[in-house]
């Protein structure tokens, strides 16, 4: 750059500063009228990849062209500022590292572009996706990029890789001492991607803890989940590589189960009810009749006889397994009341001292 100026005899760091800084500007913008123009072009076409590609381009590009000419500008007033000692090699390490910078940059932007454009290719196509898992792929990519990206620049500018690695082992070991239980956690979040026992959006509890509600977020450090208060509960991943957990919302059908009492003076009306409560069951459009339904005798009781009943709702909703729950007891109800039996309450008997 700074010959090129030479050669039109422009000699005043001033001047070369403005000529610079002129042509930074007119790059940019020619830079974002042709980016501006194939995003127009790619966002007609029903490919979503151009548009992740057109879109993580855009923003690197644009600090790679102030770099370099930051560069070129560090190049054309070395020669004529005597304030400015910098070596030729150090200058083209920045842009080395300044190349490095972008292209890292570049892979940050569309890693994370794809992941958005999966999920949101699977859902208008009603595909089932595990959010979770792609967050989890995206955020090992961009690690390992930033890691390696790192790693280059430094090699860049002279230093040994192989010490920097061989202190990181020396210091993973004190780091690992003292982060022990940020490592469990970072292993446990590791753990409930890969296993995946609940995802983003899933109803869960434990019977070990008092845990129950809807997943909102899944971190490397922790999870948090919005309990049925509609307060929210952070919790460490380490956690949950120690309690069972359960996850309601991956039930096929929702379970019916109850024991109904009958007075004793209406053990010859038991046969008769059982039947036709069980023939109303089996013939119930909200039941799953593939599944196991049991309506039988089942006690004497100390003051009813009681018979039961086992069936699957066809819905994994609970406000929908309620409305079918009530309307079977409120159909149950009315044959026990049709066959002139009533339901027995508890009796209790004083017994009093004289």
């Amino acid at each position: 750059m700074n010959n090129i100026l030479q050669n039109f005899y422009i000699e005043h760091w001033l001047v070369k500063f403005l000529i610079i800084i002129i042509i930074i500007i007119l790059i940019n913008i020619v830079t974002r009228f042709i980016l501006n123009s194939l995003k127009k072009q790619f966002s007609k076409t029903n490919n979503l990849w151009d548009d992740c590609v057109i879109n993580s381009v855009y923003r690197p590009f644009t600090i790679l062209v102030w770099i370099f000419g930051i560069v070129f500008t560090l190049e054309a007033f070395n020669n004529d500022m005597k304030a400015l000692s910098i070596s030729h090699d150090f200058l083209m390490n920045v842009k080395k590292a300044g190349l490095i910078f972008v292209i890292a940059l570049f892979l940050l932007n569309i890693s994370k572009n794809f992941q958005v454009a999966v999920i949101d290719y699977n859902k208008k196509n009603n595909i089932d996706v595990d959010e979770a898992t792609y967050e989890a792929i995206t955020k090992i990519i961009r690690l390992s990029v930033i890691i390696t990206s790192g790693l280059i620049i430094l090699q860049t500018f002279g230093f040994s890789i192989s010490g920097v690695l061989a202190f990181g082992g020396i210091g993973g070991v004190a780091v690992g001492f003292a982060a022990k239980d940020m490592l469990a956690n970072f292993f446990g979040g590791l753990m409930i991607y890969l296993d995946r026992p609940f995802r983003k959006g899933d109803w869960i509890r434990s019977p070990d803890r008092e845990i129950e509600g809807t997943v909102e977020n899944i971190g490397w450090r922790q999870t948090s989940i919005r309990n049925f208060r509609k307060n929210v509960i952070y919790i460490p991943n380490s956690v949950f590589m120690n309690i069972i957990v359960e996850n309601p919302s991956r039930m096929t059908h929702r379970r019916i189960r109850e024991v109904i009492g009958l007075r004793y003076k209406d053990l010859s009306k038991m046969t008769s009810i059982v039947d036709k409560v069980k023939s109303m069951i089996l013939s119930h459009e909200n039941i799953d009749h593939s599944q196991t339904t049991i309506v039988n005798f089942d006690s004497y009781n100390d003051s009813s006889i009681d018979f039961f009943i086992i069936t699957y709702a066809n819905t994994k909703e609970w406000v929908k397994y309620h409305e079918i729950k009530q309307d079977i007891l409120m159909r149950i109800g009315d044959i026990i009341e049709n066959e002139g039996a009533e339901i027995a309450f508890p009796t209790r008997v004083e017994i009093r001292e004289e």
